[in-house]
């Protein structure tokens, strides 16, 4: 499996325990990604985080 990470700009309309729902500018585009495969980081700009995942996952759910 590829290790490559991917770095993200998005918005997070809801989380969980265990999973946080982000978009990339699109609301309806939004998907779920486990906390245990991601990490946020807040940006400057309010509202919005950089995501950093595997690019398998990224690819996966339409990310990029």
């Amino acid at each position: 499996m590829n290790d490559a990470l991917t770095y993200i700009d998005v918005e997070i309309l809801a989380s969980t325990e265990r999973a946080v729902r982000v978009h990339t500018g699109k609301k309806s585009d939004a998907v779920w990604l486990p906390l245990a495969q991601v990490e946020l980081t807040p940006t400057a700009t309010p509202g919005v985080h950089s995501l950093t995942l595997p690019e398998w996952l990224a690819t996966r759910e339409g990310l990029i």
